[in-house]
């Protein structure tokens, strides 16, 4: 380790700051700050009589990084805040490199030692200064939101992404983005008059204002430009070509609205590995018919073909038959057809998912849900005839029930005539009750099922 808090013993043992990846001068490798580096070649001591480099890599907000020349020999660390040479007056930065590893990074910027742009180291950073400094950064949200209420006054076309004070409050860098070129004289005139500054504007493009404000990209992480990539390279779309990818914009575009830059990181092993492909445009010739090409798996080395005549199937060949097959082609002859071919060709079994830790399935979410009331309704209307069923009988049991022989001294009393009559009134209506009743048990017993 390299910064003040988390140094090395005197056996170059590192101490280690314990703070679990939270460094709080933010220049350790696992840092909170961006683009962090980790100086790897602290603990090595210089050939004698080798002075230490003495121009250091300082960072400003959002990554933004330049040289200074230590012309006064302060002792100065990686993590220490300093004042530097500003365009006027001075401005606060943290030592983001030292040593021998800014010989490296300035001939990969290729800046010699006596460039213009190298400027001086004034002190160490003092407490009035960290003061200054933090309420000018307090000030950056709400000056670039005045700009933008200035900027829409004026109808300018362009963007103001972000704002940067200087360390001592005197000047502030106002950073746009527009597409044509822009007459911003106005502006500069209204941006000095609403806040006392002095004002710079510059002009950046798509990709630098996704790295100055940052985001998460589309595979979950923080952006490549705003941690750790710090050049930025041509991207087309032949790279998407190559690796085999949909040419669809919103899929391979980023945050920025341009191509994305890990389209890159990949294509080298790509274009390795199609070197022992044939070409695409390239026709099979078989008994059958003439076939082209439709896709193919790099890594897995298979292709597809479909005949010219019948292209509603695909065919799935290993790279090895389909050079045997142009082997043939060339030779003046024709190869067997497709489906021969396809027969031989071993597919691997795919390995699903194991529930080994009490895990639920993956697909879980893909089928979707019924609701519970359709259900229960389709419950109830296939339960309903049998309910129906039990229900009569229920009533024919509890009706034969009630309907019990009366008693035989009732029958010994001679009733008169007009009890006659009204004795034999009911008789009739039971009988014909239980004509009824017994036409509903030879119904339910016709539609009662078999008991085994």
């Amino acid at each position: 380790m390299a910064c003040g808090s988390c140094g090395t013993t005197e056996n170059g043992v590192p101490r280690g700051c314990k703070s679990n990846g939270n460094c709080g001068t933010g220049t350790c490798g696992s840092g909170s700050e961006k683009l962090a580096v980790f100086d790897w070649l602290s603990n090595m001591t210089l050939p004698s009589g080798q002075e230490r480099f003495n121009i250091f890599e300082v960072r400003f907000k959002n990554g933004r990084k330049h040289f200074y020349k230590n012309v006064d020999n302060l002792p100065l660390i990686m993590g220490d805040i300093i004042a530097v040479e500003g365009a006027p007056g001075h401005d606060i930065g943290t030592i983001s490199l030292a040593g021998e590893l800014v010989k490296v990074q300035m001939k990969k910027r290729k800046i010699t030692e006596d460039h213009e742009d190298v400027k001086k180291i004034y002190r160490k950073a003092t407490q009035k200064d960290i003061d200054i400094w933090q309420e000018a950064r307090g000030r950056e949200e709400e000056t670039q939101r005045r700009g933008r209420e200035i900027l829409g006054k004026l109808g300018l076309k362009m963007k103001l992404s972000d704002v940067e004070f200087q360390g001592d409050g005197n000047k502030a860098t106002f950073y746009y983005t527009a597409d044509a070129r822009v007459d911003f004289r106005q502006l500069i005139r209204d941006l000095a008059s609403a806040f006392s500054i002095r004002v710079e504007m510059k002009q950046v493009g798509a990709r630098q204002e996704a790295a100055r404000l940052g985001g998460v990209g589309s595979c979950g992480r923080e952006l490549c430009c705003s941690t750790w990539l710090t050049d930025f390279r041509k991207v087309t779309t032949s790279a998407a070509r190559y690796q085999q990818l949909s040419l669809n914009p919103l899929k391979l575009a980023g945050q920025c609205g341009k191509l994305k830059c890990c389209l890159n990181f990949e294509l080298d092993t790509y274009l390795d590995a199609l070197k022992s492909f044939p070409k695409q445009d390239l026709v099979l010739r078989t008994e059958k018919g003439d076939a082209v090409f439709v896709k193919m798996d790099i890594f897995k080395k298979h292709l597809w073909y479909t005949y010219k005549e019948e292209r509603f199937k695909w065919f799935r060949l290993t790279l090895d038959q389909v050079q045997e097959i142009i082997d043939l082609n060339k030779n003046n002859e024709k190869s067997m057809s497709l489906e021969e071919y396809e027969s031989d060709v071993e597919i691997p079994i795919k390995v699903d998912f194991e529930d080994a830790v009490g895990q639920d399935s993956l697909t879980r979410f893909d089928a979707p849900k019924t609701s519970k009331r359709r259900r229960n309704n389709r419950n109830k209307r296939r339960k309903k005839p049998v309910a129906v069923a039990n229900q009569n009988q229920e009533n024919t049991q509890k009706v034969q029930q009630k309907r019990k022989p009366k008693p035989k001294q009732n029958s010994r009393r001679k009733p008169t005539n007009g009890n006659q009559q009204n004795s034999n009134a009911p008789k009739k209506t039971n009988s014909k009750r239980n004509n009824s009743n017994t036409k509903r048990n030879v119904s339910n017993t016709k539609n009662r099922p078999s008991q085994k």
